[in-house]
């Protein structure tokens, strides 16, 4: 018998903003593989065995999906917002190259609303126009990586929306991150603090760059610094769609 692989975004926390899609493929599932925190959204049903595990263990997460799925089983690796996203979806097919069996089976990847979506419909459009999305931990590259990416973002005018910016490993890199912006030239750009976005806790703070401060951002928040051109509205920021 062979079951099936699906790999799901849960959205970045509010049950509303999850997918009919991933609701289906939750339905269907007979195993729910995933970080702790994201499996603890699934609720528990009858026929349904969650599998929750650490934080830095996603080839392992991976290949026990595989497995299970060759053993028959429907699986569902979920990720917070898009799995595609600095998530699970490229940890599978990670696990594939390196287990060439389970190739064949039955592997499909539903797109979530990712973190910097919500973030920016929070703030209002400040992703309207060209813009990149950089992950501030180091975990799996180098931080001259991330430095260089920040520097060469900011010389091509791009809106930068940064993941991870701040964990207790590593409190010091959110700061070197503001500090290489401020020496490219950013120190005027808008920069949006959008915590726990969707949440009841919900926290979207807009400031100048040269305002900003490490503390101002944790693992829980999205931080997304505009493009020379964004403009603020009221209490609304956005990106003109033109370029100058």
């Amino acid at each position: 018998m062979t079951g099936t692989l699906t790999i799901a975004g849960l959205g970045p926390g509010d049950e509303a903003l999850i997918t009919p899609e991933v609701s289906a493929a939750l339905a269907a599932a007979t195993d729910i593989v995933g970080y702790a925190p994201y499996v603890a959204r699934v609720r528990p049903r009858d026929g349904l065995t969650l599998h929750p595990s650490d934080n830095r263990v996603e080839l392992q997460r991976a290949g026990d999906a595989l497995q299970l799925a060759s053993e028959g089983r429907h699986v569902v690796v979920v990720s917070s917002g898009d799995p595609g996203v600095f998530a699970m979806a490229s940890a599978v097919f990670e696990a594939l190259e390196e287990f060439p069996q389970w190739r064949e089976l039955p592997i499909r990847v539903l797109p979530g609303v990712t973190a910097m979506l919500a973030a920016a419909a929070s703030a209002g459009a400040p992703l309207g126009h060209d813009f990149c999305a950089i992950n501030l931990s180091d975990n799996l590259k180098p931080w001259p990586v991330i430095e260089k990416r920040l520097r060469l973002a900011a010389e091509a005018d791009f809106a930068i929306a940064m993941y991870n910016p701040r964990s207790a490993s590593r409190p010091e890199g959110f700061g070197r991150a503001l500090e290489i912006l401020r020496e490219a030239g950013c120190g005027e750009r808008f920069v949006i603090f959008a915590r726990a976005v969707s949440a009841p806790d919900q926290r979207i703070e807009t400031v100048k760059l040269h305002e900003a401060s490490p503390e101002m951002a944790d693992m829980r928040t999205l931080v997304i610094v505009g493009n020379s051109a964004t403009r603020r509205v009221g209490r609304w920021v956005y990106a003109p769609r033109h370029a100058r």
